[in-house]
């Protein structure tokens, strides 16, 4: 007698066939398809061809077989028959718990998007008349900004009649800046206008 599947329960109602004796026989239907599966991979019964090339839980290449043999090993050793490759001819298909596959591949995509560096745009805004202390304070923090790998959007926005000034003032109090944070930054834009401001971005040296 084989035992129950330590991972799913079956949804299959077993079927029952006379014997010659007058008693019944149980007939297996095969084990519950795995729920909710994020990607697109054939699984079990969903394996329909009439054979595949098969490997074994172990890693062993046992050649091609039919997909109902493949599926009675895969169930005698409470395991699951998964596709592997669908464009193979015949398909390859690998005898394996589906469940921890699924587990270790969640596993290994969460690491990977842990690894991932998220780089942001942050922005600090200078006016033409900004104060030395002021402009140090702000030239800091842009260089904080740069260490956690993020760009930065350097605007001088004028008002009224201080836009005749943005092609002097404005230029010479952004190219101060990026002189001080030459040893931080690159230059991804040079001072541009935009409307009523003048822009740079910089960004952290890689």
């Amino acid at each position: 007698m084989k035992k129950a599947s330590r991972h799913r329960a079956p949804t299959w109602a077993p079927a029952t066939r006379r014997n010659g004796t007058g008693g019944t026989d149980i007939k297996r239907r095969g084990r519950r398809l795995p729920q909710k599966q994020e990607i697109k991979i054939k699984v079990n019964e969903q394996i329909t061809y009439p054979e595949v090339r098969l490997i074994d839980a172990d890693g062993e290449q046992l050649g091609i077989v039919s997909t109902k043999e493949a599926l009675d090993r895969a169930y005698d050793q409470d395991l699951d028959l998964v596709e592997v490759s669908a464009s193979a001819k015949p398909p390859v298909c690998r005898i394996m718990n589906y469940d921890k596959f699924r587990y270790e591949q969640k596993k290994k995509q969460q690491e990977a998007k842990k690894k991932q560096t998220v780089i942001e745009t942050k922005e600090i805004k200078f006016r033409p008349k900004t104060e030395e202390h002021d402009l140090n304070f702000k030239i800091k923090k842009i260089k904080k900004f740069l260490a956690a790998k993020n760009k930065v959007k350097i605007t001088m926005r004028f008002r009224g009649r201080e836009i005749i000034y943005a092609q002097s003032i404005g230029l010479d109090a952004l190219k101060k800046i990026a002189d001080e944070l030459r040893d931080d930054c690159v230059i991804i834009q040079e001072p541009k206008m935009e409307g009523r401001q003048l822009v740079m971005f910089v960004g952290p040296k890689a």
